[in-house]
């Protein structure tokens, strides 16, 4: 394993990011949880109910301005506090934090091309220009704030993706072994949960467990009511996600919780891979491996990636194959503490991203070719270290085979 980045506290990540890019400051805004940023970088003692600014400047003492009737919840919160109390307060109040800057970053998208960043309402993006300050995107700047893992998430994120390894090999031998009992896809999604708690795994949904034309739906989630018989002859597909238990128990450093894990495998019941499957399951594999290496290659070189360009090298790729209209969403997503982090996604299909893949950041590569009668998807977990990009997780280099 190579040499991970370890995340610095917010502010003074935030700080330094700032005076690289010659940004004046950071307006972080907050209306009853609509921006998680917020929350990631401030924690109140109880439920607030009023707009909320975090100003974070570039260089200087970061201050929050909250309504008098919320102050109470910030008082342990270390960070100056402004108190308004009418709307011509608060205004009066931000344009002197602001008093000065030219420019400042907020969670804004332009025309919201990158929806995990624009968390801010159009109207708030007007009122802050009218105080004459211009707002450009945070979303560079809010990745290597509050995204980057730590090493100790990094570690358990590479614990847990050993675990999904196993545990999505486990339910290919187990459906071999029940192969007999007609199994459903419903039952070896039960399985596999009963896998995640035995090995202090946690998961909102999933895992996916989806066979011949339900491989094509990329989000399938087998019910009990209607699940498909798993027999002779047919696909299987499992993409399953999970993080340790212990990110709300106990934090893994400074209050971080565990990030996610996410893979894709799949496999054939039978003795021998049909050639149409082998055909699309090599042109898949062979467009995530060709992404991985544009990343190491890159690196190599000094050179930034953005989004979008590791996404255009596995899509480009597939295309060639002559299976491009198959392909039909974006290359990778961020991983965290939600399994579709807010960094950085390899994306120019859903999205046009262009953050950069910076050291810290966690995310998955996984293309896919969703034919009508089955579809093939590999998804791997890689990581940017300081040293370069490796994958974090097991990789699925042939089919498996159920017999």
């Amino acid at each position: 394993m190579q040499s991970p980045l370890v995340q610095p506290s917010i502010f003074p990540a935030a700080q330094a990011f700032l005076r690289q890019e010659g940004l004046p400051g950071w307006l972080i805004y907050d209306y009853r949880h609509s921006n998680p940023i917020f929350w990631q970088a401030v924690t109140p003692s109880g439920h607030v109910t009023r707009p909320c600014f975090l100003y974070v400047p570039a260089d200087g003492t970061p201050l929050l301005l909250v309504h008098h009737v919320d102050a109470g919840k910030f008082a342990r919160s270390g960070i100056q506090l402004h108190v308004y109390q009418g709307r011509e307060d608060m205004i009066g109040l931000l344009g002197q934090a602001l008093s000065g800057a030219s420019r400042v970053a907020m969670e804004y998208s332009p025309q919201n091309l990158l929806p995990r960043v624009s968390r801010v309402d159009a109207g708030t993006v007007e009122l802050v220009r009218s105080l004459g300050v211009e707002v450009v995107s945070s979303a560079d700047l809010m990745q290597y704030a509050t995204q980057r893992w730590s090493s100790k998430q990094l570690a358990d994120h590479c614990n847990s993706a050993a675990k999904l390894g196993e545990i999505v090999n486990e339910a290919f031998q187990y459906t071999a072994a029940q192969l007999a009992e007609e199994p459903t896809e419903f039952q070896v999604a039960e399985f596999i949960r009963r896998r995640f708690r035995q090995e202090g795994l946690e998961t909102p949904d999933g895992p996916i467990v989806a066979v011949n034309a339900h491989s094509s739906d990329p989000h399938y989630e087998p019910m009990e009511q209607g699940s498909s018989v798993i027999q002779a002859g047919d696909w299987l597909l499992i993409d399953l996600w999970a993080r340790s238990v212990n990110s709300h128990s106990a934090p893994l450093d400074n209050g971080q919780e565990s990030v996610f894990a996410d893979i894709t495998w799949v496999a054939y019941v039978g003795d021998a891979v049909p050639p149409i499957h082998q055909e699309i399951f090599d042109i898949v594999i062979g467009a995530r491996d060709a992404a991985l290496a544009y990343l190491e290659d890159s690196f190599r070189q000094g050179l930034d990636v953005q989004g979008w360009q590791a996404d255009a090298v596995a899509r480009d790729y597939i295309s060639a194959k002559g299976y491009g209209q198959y392909f039909t969403h974006r290359l990778g997503h961020s991983i965290g503490n939600e399994v579709h982090g807010d960094a950085v996604n390899l994306d120019g299909w859903e999205t046009h991203d262009t953050r950069r893949i910076i050291p810290g950041i966690g995310f998955s590569i996984e293309p896919g070719i969703y034919l009508p009668e089955f579809g093939v998807r590999s998804e791997i977990d890689a990581y940017m270290s300081e040293n370069g990009p490796y994958a974090t997780s097991p990789v699925q280099r042939e089919v498996v085979l159920i017999r």
